[in-house]
């Protein structure tokens, strides 16, 4: 039974944060009340393996075909297809190693998303999206080539997910925490750098030292100083 079916047209970047809103109002998230003024929130699926996911859909897809990417939410796993199989000799066996070959189809269209900090560098996102999910102790995350396309799968056996979500969401409260205060002492070494500075010299994705920086804002620890295209932040003198 099909609940629910969307369209989006837009720009790449528009569409990327498009889908995501999409995505994220069909998984489940439960909340975690520890006292403290934020609650925790853990979502069905690792949000930050799913954006890796729709980057990649988008960013390598072959636009020569007139093929929608498709991307499928079912009880307990999430399927996105796109069109245009593995580019170049890349193969499935080099993708479940951590140091296979990039290969870019449509490498301007990469540049523009690397130059705006929603990709890191080329060739990694698998290896990010392994280590994410790893605290989701049934997640499995597919790959094959699939007529004339591509397809992901990411599921999980719901009996057992739901056993660890307390282990999930004690991790990601030491993890936040321990990523906050490592932003902190770097920023108190280091003034004046941009968000996309720090989100590469740490070798950590933009949307997640976007969230330590609202910590550290919240907790009125530092300020950004100057023009939005030349300031930084710093911390503040109390």
């Amino acid at each position: 039974m099909i609940i629910d079916d969307k369209m989006v047209r837009a720009t790449l970047f528009d569409a990327v944060e498009e889908t995501m809103r999409i995505l994220i109002s069909h998984i489940k998230v439960a909340f975690e009340i520890t006292g403290k003024i934020e609650r925790t929130e853990i979502f069905e699926y690792p949000l930050d393996a799913l954006r890796e996911l729709v980057l990649n859909c988008i960013i390598h897809r072959d636009y020569t075909s007139p093929v929608d990417n498709q991307i499928k939410i079912f009880d307990q796993k999430i399927t996105i297809f796109n069109p245009g199989k593995l580019y170049g000799d890349l193969t499935i066996e080099q993708l479940k190693t951590d140091s296979y070959p990039s290969r870019t189809r449509n490498k301007l269209i990469a540049e523009a998303f690397y130059l705006t900090g929603d990709i890191e560098k080329y060739g990694s996102g698998y290896q990010r999206i392994r280590k994410v999910i790893q605290d989701y102790s049934t997640m499995t995350f597919d790959y094959e080539e699939s007529g004339d396309g591509y397809m992901v799968t990411i599921e999980y056996t719901q009996q057992k997910q739901e056993t660890n979500i307390v282990n999930i969401a004690k991790n990601t409260d030491e993890g936040v925490i321990e990523g906050v205060k490592k932003l902190f002492d770097y920023i108190q070494a280091n003034p004046g750098l941009r968000t996309t500075q720090i989100s590469e010299q740490l070798n950590v994705p933009v949307k997640t030292v976007e969230r330590w920086l609202k910590r550290l804002k919240e907790q009125n620890k530092i300020e950004f100083q100057g023009p939005s295209k030349i300031g930084g932040y710093r911390v503040k003198k109390l």
